[in-house]
């Protein structure tokens, strides 16, 4: 039996402390903001309990599966079809199946041909070895054709990853494309899951069931130095004690890593300190009615300066009618427009969803919320998995992972569930 640390409690922390107090070992999980969950904690909007960011279950997770059978979740998930739409030079169009793409007035046939043709492919694909040193601007283009890249993804990149947007891989992309791909009922149907009560209730779960286990959970107290002696990992310096340990799981966003283990050889903490991370502004926002039928809609228009919107009551239902709808602002927190005061990112977010939906207006929002990450998207270039560091660090007993360790996968509950087990079990 080990004295285990773990550093974060979002899921992948949660996981890892819940699956290494399942092998025996004694457990610590340290948690710097005042309530466990992370990207997946929720807020009040209003009188309703509502995830920070959006997330959503595919029909690959099998990692929450997995989880929500061992703590007797399973009855908790739902099932529900979803759609995805277009906003593209002032329309909004269905997009996400074969119909869609063929009615699409934007394409030429040939160009839709070779459209679908990349997405069906991208779906019954296994291994993403061969996109790992090629960018998604040159697998699009080469598939698709120069304007398809142009008119359906160039603005969507730009708005996202801003001055790294020519240089993202095909790779992380193509997993992208691939698990929506594969959540599907039928080849004219895409089948989402949620879980009832949101990702609260996952959270709650793990909670309980760490601590029923005999797991300490420290909120409010950040992890200020990982202590190091001969090469071996001594423990967790809090800015109010030291706690001895065995190993050490670290959760936290890379950028944290160099000033939190300061022992690391100069390559090392290079390594970490050449990861960049993209930051998110998202205004959530709960309305009287629906915006569209759709749980996402991609937009590809020059005047409206986001890359897309979430409505995610398409998704996990809202009583009485309700909307709530999530509007990502993505940038380097070096962006000037980072500073931006709260109301008007909420302002220019109501002035979004007008132009997709002219009915809607300021007399539609019930409650609102601005909220703000510095590390939400590690941006994943070209050969990125050759410059990640290996999650079991030179420092024996010290283990480091966040969310660009799922590459080729992007952020999801069930890439955050398998590497926390999966660290946990290195132990």
């Amino acid at each position: 039996m080990a004295n285990v640390i773990v550093i974060g409690a979002g899921a992948m922390g949660l996981a890892a402390a819940h699956r290494a107090l399942a092998l025996g070992h004694k457990v610590t999980v340290l948690e710097a903001a005042a309530e466990a969950g992370g990207m997946a904690a929720h807020f009040k909007l209003g009188d309703l309990s509502i995830e920070r960011f959006y997330h959503f279950i595919c029909k690959d997770d099998h990692p929450t599966f997995a989880l929500l059978a061992e703590l007797g979740l399973v009855q908790e998930l739902r099932w529900r079809t979803t759609s995805m739409g277009y906003f593209v030079e002032g329309g909004l169009h269905p997009w996400g199946t074969p119909l869609a793409l063929l009615r699409f007035p934007h394409l030429r046939l040939i160009e839709k041909l070779r459209y679908g043709l990349l997405m069906f492919i991208s779906a019954k694909r296994r291994s993403w070895r061969s996109l790992e040193f090629i960018t998604a601007a040159e697998w699009i283009t080469r598939w698709c054709g120069r304007n398809v890249y142009n008119k359906l993804w160039r603005p969507l990149f730009d708005l996202k990853f801003h001055e790294y947007s020519g240089n993202i891989s095909a790779a992380w992309i193509w997993t992208r494309i691939r698990r929506l791909g594969r959540s599907r009922r039928s080849l004219l149907q895409e089948e989402l899951g949620y879980i009832e009560g949101g990702t609260e209730t996952l959270v709650d779960a793990l909670v309980s069931a760490i601590e029923q286990k005999g797991g300490t959970i420290r909120l409010g107290e950040e992890a200020f130095r990982i202590r190091i002696a001969a090469s071996r990992v001594t423990g967790v310096e809090t800015p109010s004690r030291f706690l001895s340990a065995d190993a050490v799981i670290s959760t936290v966003p890379t950028p944290y890593v160099s000033r939190m283990v300061p022992d690391l050889s100069p390559a090392s903490r290079a390594a970490y300190d050449g990861i960049a991370n993209i930051g998110v502004v998202c205004v959530v926002l709960r309305l009287k009615r629906s915006v569209t039928p759709h749980f996402w809609v991609n937009i590809a228009d020059p005047d409206i300066p986001i890359p897309g919107i979430i409505e995610f009551s398409n998704l996990r239902p809202a009583s009485g009618g309700e909307a709530v709808v999530y509007v990502p602002y993505y940038m380097p927190v070096t962006n000037p427009l980072w500073a931006r005061d709260d109301e008007s990112f909420l302002s220019e977010a109501m002035a979004c969803l007008s132009r997709i939906a002219p009915a809607i207006t300021a007399d539609d929002l019930i409650a609102s919320h601005v909220g703000r990450l510095r590390y939400a998207q590690p941006v994943c270039p070209p050969g990125f998995a050759a410059r990640l560091p290996a999650v079991e660090t030179e420092i024996a007993g010290l283990q480091i992972a966040d969310t660009c360790f799922y590459y080729p996968e992007d952020r999801g509950i069930a890439e955050s569930i398998r590497l926390g087990r999966a660290m946990a079990d290195a132990v």
